[in-house]
C-alpha cells in the first residue's frame, strides 16, 4: 500500500513572536524547519518571514508565557534569568511537565530539528513530528490555546472542588452534595483506600441524558441513529422517543422486582435496545453490568455467579457481517452453569432480533423466558425516577485479571456522570451540531462512557452501528459517515491498521466531507498508523484526540485537546483536566523531565472507579500497594523533553532481552512503519543466552509475499529505528491476528502459540474470526 504524500522543500525559517502566538504559543523567535508545499522542481530556499503581531488573532495574555527548559531535567530559574532568550518563571510542582506547553515545542525523541506541518495545509510525512491545528480550527475551539488549558488545569489542580464544582452545577441535581466536594484516601499506608466525590448530592443519570435535555428542547433532536448489520436497515429514535422506550422497559423491570441496588446483566449486541436497557436500569437506581455479546458461556457464567442478578436481558441471535451469531443458546449454557453452582436467575428477558432469527427458531425454556416484545410495549411510558447518592453505583463492568477471575470495576453516579459528560465535550471539542460515532461496543468501557453517557449528557447524536467495520467491504465506515455525515469518528488503531491493508481507495471513494475530528482508543497508535489515518481518512484536515484512559478509569485521562496545542504522531499529549500523571521508577520514585517508567496518578479524579465488587483488598492490592500514594495505571510511559506523553503499553508487555528493557508497542511500531508491514504484534519468549527473546507475528499488505528477503528487512528495520538489540529473533507470517470482535488482540494466545505450548490456548470463543489460530499454527515453522 502506498501512502499519498505531498511534495516539500525543507524552508529554513525563523518565525518572530507574533507567529508563535497565532498558534497559540508564546517565547521568542526560534529557528525551526517547516514544510511548505511546493513545485518538485523547487529546491531548498532559505526565508526569513515576518508577519506583524496584529495579526494575532489568538495572541495570549497568560503569564504562562514562558517556562523552564524542558530538556532532560527540572530547572529552577530565577526571575532574570533565561533560556533561548525567554524569562522562566519557577516551575511548580504539579505544572512542571505542562507548562513546556508556554514554550515553542522542539521535537519528540531523537529528531534533531522541528519539523511542522499546519492543518489543512499539507500531508504529515515521516519526517514531521509536529501538526499543528489551523487557525480557523483553533478559533472556534472549545479550548483555543496552551494558555487557556494552562488556565483551566492550573486551576482544576489548585482548587478541583471550585473547578468540578462549578462544572457539575450544569447538571441537575435534586440535592447539592456536601462538603467537602472530593474526599479521599489514595496511601494504603494510612488506611483504606478509599474515594469520594460529590457525597450527599442527589441525581440520577437517567434524567441528566435524557429528561434534562428534553426539558432544554432537545426533545425533536435526533439521540440515535441506528445502522445494522446490513446497508439498508437503519432507524432513529429522537430524545423523547428514547425516553419514552426507556420508561417501558424501567416499569417492566420495577414489576418484576428490581429494586434500586439490584444487579441486572445485559448480554446484548450493538442494538439500540442497549443504551435503552443501560438507561432504564439507571433510571430505576439498578445497576447494570452488561457483558459483550462475545464471550462464551463461561465467561457469562462468572460474571452472573459474582454478581447475582436479578434479571438477564439479552436476544435471540444478531448477524455480524454475513455470519449469525446464535446468543440465546450461550446465555441458555451460561444460566445452566451457573445454576449448578447456586445462582439461579428467575427471568431471562428475550429481544427477538427478527433480521437474525424468528422466534419460532429460539430455544425456550418455559417460566424463565421472557419476549421483550411480548410485555415491555404494554408498559406506561413515563417512569418515575429514583433518585440516589452520587456515591451509589451505577454499573458493573468486568475486566480481565491476571489470576484469570474477571475483576468488576464499580463505577458510581456523581463523579463518573460529571468526568464522562466533561471529557467528551473537550476532547472531542463537541458542538451542538456534531453528529458523533464510536465504533466501539457498549460491552466495553468505551462504549459505556462514549457511546451511551457521555455524548447524551451533552444532548449529542450519537451513532450505533450493528456490524463490523468491514462488512459487506472495507468502505462500509466511510459510507456510514457520509450517509449520516458524521462530524466525529471515534475508533481503535487496530481497526485503522486493518483498513490500512485494504488500500486506500476503499477510503477516497468516499467524501468523508462532514469530518472534522477524529479519535483513537484502546491501545498506543503507531505513529505511520496516526499519520495514514490523519492523511487518508481525516485528508490532513482533522485533528486526532489520541486518547488515553482505562476501564478503571471511568474517562479520558491524557489526551489532546483538538485546536489547543500541536499534535506528534503517536503521542497522547497531556493530561486532562484534574489528572496528575507521573512517571516513576521501579522504586516508586518520580522521575523529571524526558525519561521512560511507571505511569501512576498522584490524587483522585471524578470518574475514578470505587472498588473491585466484592474484592476491595485485590482493589488495593492491584492498583495501589504497587506505588503506595499512587494509583498504577500498569503501563509503561515515556515522557519526552517537551512534556508529551508517549504510552509504551502494558508492563506486563515488556521484554527483557539481555538486561534491556524493550516494549513491545515500540518494536510494533518499528515494524509497521516498514511498508509492506499492515500490523505487528511482538511477545517475548525464552531465550537460554539473553533471557528472553522478541517474537514477531507480521501482517502484510494485502499481495505481497512473504519470502526470506523481506523477513531480513522487516528486522533490519527494527534494527535501524530502535537498535540491535531490539531486533526480532523471529518473524512468524500472520494472515491475521487473533482479535476479539473489539479489536483487541489476544497476547495471551500468541505467547502460547510462540512458546508452542499449543495445549494451553485456553478459550478463543471471544475471538472475532477462530480460525486464525489454527493459520499461525500451521505457518509457525515457514
Amino acid at each position: 500500500m502506498n501512502m499519498p504524500m505531498a511534495r516539500h522543500a525543507h524552508v529554513v525559517g525563523c518565525y518572530d513572536n507574533s507567529y508563535l502566538h497565532r498558534l497559540g504559543l508564546g517565547g521568542t523567535a526560534h529557528n525551526y524547519k517547516a514544510l511548505v508545499p511546493i513545485s518538485p522542481l523547487s529546491k531548498q530556499v532559505k526565508v526569513k518571514h515576518s508577519i506583524s503581531s496584529s495579526s494575532s488573532p489568538l495572541k495570549s495574555k497568560s503569564p504562562l508565557s514562558s517556562t523552564a527548559d524542558s530538556g532532560g531535567g527540572r530547572v529552577m530559574a530565577s526571575s532574570g534569568s533565561s533560556v533561548n532568550g525567554c524569562k522562566n518563571l519557577m516551575t511548580t510542582n504539579h505544572l512542571r511537565h505542562v507548562e513546556s506547553l508556554s514554550k515553542f515545542p522542539s521535537g519528540a525523541g531523537r529528531i534533531s530539528q522541528l519539523n511542522a506541518v499546519i492543518l489543512g495545509e499539507a500531508l504529515a510525512s515521516e519526517e514531521n513530528d509536529l501538526v499543528y491545528p489551523s487557525q480557523d480550527f483553533s478559533r472556534q475551539a472549545l479550548v483555543s490555546s496552551p494558555q487557556k488549558y494552562l488556565e483551566m488545569y492550573k486551576r482544576s489542580i489548585e482548587d478541583p472542588s471550585g473547578f468540578w464544582s462549578d462544572i457539575a452545577s450544569q447538571f441537575y441535581w435534586k440535592k447539592k452534595w456536601d462538603q467537602p466536594v472530593c474526599s479521599e484516601n489514595f496511601d494504603v499506608r494510612k488506611g483504606n483506600i478509599n474515594i469520594e466525590w460529590f457525597k450527599g448530592g442527589i441525581t440520577n443519570m437517567s434524567y441528566n441524558c435524557l429528561d434534562r435535555n428534553i426539558e432544554a428542547g432537545l426533545g425533536d433532536k435526533i439521540a440515535i441513529y441506528w445502522e445494522g448489520n446490513d446497508p439498508g436497515v437503519d432507524a432513529t429514535l429522537t430524545y423523547s422517543q428514547l425516553l419514552q422506550q426507556v420508561c417501558q422497559l424501567a416499569n417492566y423491570l420495577k414489576d418484576i422486582g428490581v429494586k434500586k441496588g439490584d444487579a441486572v446483566v445485559v448480554y446484548l449486541p450493538m442494538l439500540m435496545e442497549l443504551p435503552i436497557t443501560m438507561l432504564a436500569c439507571a433510571r430505576i437506581g439498578a445497576v447494570h453490568s452488561v457483558v459483550f455479546a462475545g464471550f462464551s458461556a463461561e465467561a457469562l457464567a462468572q460474571r452472573i455467579m459474582d454478581c447475582k442478578p436479578k434479571v438477564v436481558i439479552t436476544c435471540n441471535a444478531v448477524k455480524r457481517g454475513p455470519k449469525m451469531l446464535n446468543l440465546k443458546d450461550i446465555v441458555d449454557a451460561g444460566l445452566t452453569e451457573s445454576a449448578k453452582n447456586g445462582i439461579s436467575v428467575d427471568v431471562c428477558l428475550t429481544y427477538e432480533n427478527q433480521l437474525a432469527m424468528k422466534r419460532e427458531g429460539t430455544k425456550w425454556q418455559e417460566g424463565r423466558d421472557i419476549w421483550w416484545q411480548d410485555v415491555v410495549p404494554k408498559y406506561p411510558t413515563a417512569c418515575e425516577v429514583e433518585w440516589v447518592d452520587a456515591e451509589d453505583p451505577l454499573f458493573l463492568l468486568y475486566t480481565s485479571g491476571s489470576t484469570g477471575k474477571p475483576k468488576g470495576v464499580l463505577h458510581t453516579t456523581g463523579g463518573y456522570m460529571v468526568y464522562t459528560a466533561t471529557t467528551f465535550k473537550y476532547a472531542f471539542d463537541y458542538k451542538p451540531s456534531d453528529v458523533y460515532w464510536c465504533t466501539a461496543d457498549c460491552g466495553w468501557i468505551t462504549g459505556h462512557s462514549y457511546v451511551t453517557y457521555g455524548p447524551m449528557l451533552n444532548g449529542a447524536t450519537n451513532i450505533v452501528y450493528e456490524g463490523t467495520p468491514n462488512y459487506p467491504d472495507p468502505g462500509r465506515c466511510w459510507d456510514i459517515v457520509d450517509k449520516y455525515k458524521v462530524t466525529i469518528f471515534y475508533t481503535a488503531p487496530t481497526l485503522v491498521r486493518s483498513l490500512m491493508r485494504d488500500g486506500n481507495e476503499y477510503v477516497t471513494r468516499y467524501s468523508r466531507k462532514s469530518l472534522r475530528v477524529l479519535g483513537s482508543v484502546g491501545e498506543p497508535i503507531n505513529p505511520s498508523a496516526w499519520r495514514w489515518f490523519f492523511n487518508v481518512v481525516g485528508d490532513s484536515r482533522c485533528p486526532i484526540s489520541d486518547t488515553w484512559w482505562q476501564t478503571e478509569t471511568g474517562g479520558f485521562l491524557i489526551t489532546p485537546l483538538p485546536g489547543a496545542w500541536p499534535q506528534k504522531p503517536g503521542s497522547a499529549t497531556f493530561p486532562f483536566f484534574g489528572v496528575q500523571p507521573v512517571i516513576v521508577d521501579e522504586k516508586g520514585v518520580e522521575i523529571e523531565g524526558e525519561c521512560s517508567g511507571y505511569l501512576c496518578v498522584k490524587a483522585s479524579w471524578p470518574g475514578a472507579f470505587r472498588t473491585l465488587y466484592g474484592d476491595h483488598e485485590r482493589y488495593e492490592t492491584t492498583y495501589f500497594k504497587p506505588f503506595p500514594g499512587y494509583y498504577f495505571s500498569g503501563d509503561g510511559c515515556s515522557r519526552d523533553k517537551d512534556g508529551y506523553h508517549w504510552l509504551t503499553g502494558r508492563v506486563d508487555d515488556v521484554i527483557n532481552v539481555s538486561g534491556h528493557r524493550i516494549g513491545t508497542a515500540e518494536v510494533e511500531s518499528a515494524l509497521v512503519s516498514h511498508p509492506q508491514c499492515a500490523e505487528a504484534a511482538v511477545v517475548g519468549v525464552e531465550h537460554e543466552v539473553k533471557g528472553q527473546g522478541i517474537y514477531a507475528f507480521v501482517t502484510l499488505v494485502e499481495g505481497v509475499p512473504y519470502s526470506e528477503e523481506l523477513r531480513k528487512s522487516l528486522i533490519l528495520t527494527v534494527r535501524k529505528q530502535i537498535g540491535a538489540f531490539a531486533a526480532p529473533d523471529k518473524i512468524h507470517w500472520a494472515p491475521g491476528l487473533p482479535k476479539t470482535r473489539s479489536g483487541k488482540i489476544m497476547r495471551r494466545i500468541l505467547r502460547k502459540i510462540a512458546s508452542r505450548q499449543l495445549d494451553e490456548l485456553g478459550d478463543t470463543s471471544t475471538l472475532a474470526d477462530p480460525g486464525v489460530v489454527d493459520q499461525l499454527i500451521a505457518l509457525a515453522d515457514t
